[in-house]
């Protein structure tokens, strides 16, 4: 993994991928007591970055291979990416996904002409079993989550606008506050800036319980989910360990890991709402509850955050504004 991968899926999403803004609000400034930028991949297509690694990894493949479809597992963020990442190259994909998945992020999936592949996740079926049987049976391409070289490039695109925008806005030196699962956008960013932005620092945000990347940061060495872990409503990023690939990245470039509850992220949805009129789903928005209400969380007269999607069923949503609304 170098800069030069990621500038070449930048290339190659030119003119696909949405170059997404650098926010600011007053208000959430006063609330986290300094300077809070947010960049919003929850306004990138199909509403997270994962886009930005799907069409990275599937443009990148061999026509030969390409032409024969591809397959992913996910629940439910990276399975839109790569969904529309093979319509808009006219290829066959197929997704499998969890049965307990966010209803919306099934019938998106479905919506952008994938094949959906439901299992049984609470029941304990093993997606990857699954997968590997259907991409051998079909002669599909697995294009995995984030434990793939392409996938983290073109999620490190978002660390190449976030050194460009922030140079705009006079910063070059800042806390940048990145969801975080398997790590793929955590590490895509860490490499983007550390060649484009060195006085930038990347900490990984999770949810609580779900900290494994926080915890093994700490230890220095990979540190599964323990059994029992609680039920999170971060359901894109409550990953059981750190990426092979995407770990030793976030070892060698990324700040201490940081954890925030689920009701933190609730609150971070409705401050995102009220003083940015953007949708952020919980796993996306832990990073901006991190910045504004853990002021421990960064040093420095300048926060970043990434709220990494916005793909939330109705009812949460409404939870999170009726709960949390009208105190941000």
């Amino acid at each position: 993994m170098n800069i030069d991968m990621i500038e070449d899926a930048a290339a190659r999403l030119k003119g696909k991928a949405r170059r997404t803004p650098l926010l600011s609000s007053p208000f959430l400034d006063e609330i986290a007591g300094r300077r809070v930028l947010v960049k919003p991949e929850c306004l990138q297509h199909t509403g997270s970055f994962k886009f930005r690694g799907a069409h990275a990894a599937i443009s990148a493949l061999p026509a030969e291979m390409r032409a024969k479809g591809v397959l992913a597992y996910s629940s439910g963020n990276h399975a839109q990416g790569v969904a529309l990442a093979a319509r808009m190259h006219g290829i066959p994909a197929v997704i499998v996904m969890p049965n307990d998945a966010p209803a919306i992020k099934l019938a998106n999936t479905r919506a952008l002409g994938a094949e959906v592949v439901e299992y049984d996740r609470p029941g304990g079926e093993d997606r990857e079993a699954i997968g590997e049987r259907l991409a051998a049976e079909r002669g599909l391409t697995l294009i995995r989550p984030y434990d793939e070289p392409q996938v983290i490039a073109g999620q490190g695109t978002v660390g190449l606008e976030i050194a460009e925008q922030a140079a705009e806005c006079g910063v070059s030196e800042a806390e940048v506050l990145v969801p975080c699962g398997g790590g793929g956008l955590s590490a895509g960013i860490a490499l983007a800036l550390e060649a484009r932005a060195p006085a930038m620092r990347v900490r990984p945000v999770e949810p609580a319980g779900w900290d494994d990347t926080r915890r093994s940061l700490e230890a220095g060495r990979i540190e599964p989910v323990p059994p029992g872990a609680p039920v999170s409503l971060c359901d894109a990023i409550v990953t059981p360990a750190p990426g092979r690939l995407t770990f030793p990245i976030l070892k060698r470039l990324a700040g201490p890991g940081l954890a925030v509850t689920d009701e933190d992220a609730l609150r971070a949805m409705a401050a995102a709402f009220a003083r940015l009129k953007i949708v952020a789903e919980p796993g996306g928005a832990v990073a901006l509850a991190a910045a504004l209400f853990r002021p421990e969380a960064a040093s420095g007269e300048t926060v970043i955050a990434v709220v990494s999607g916005g793909n939330v069923d109705a009812a949460l949503f409404i939870r999170a504004l009726e709960r949390h609304g009208s105190r941000v």
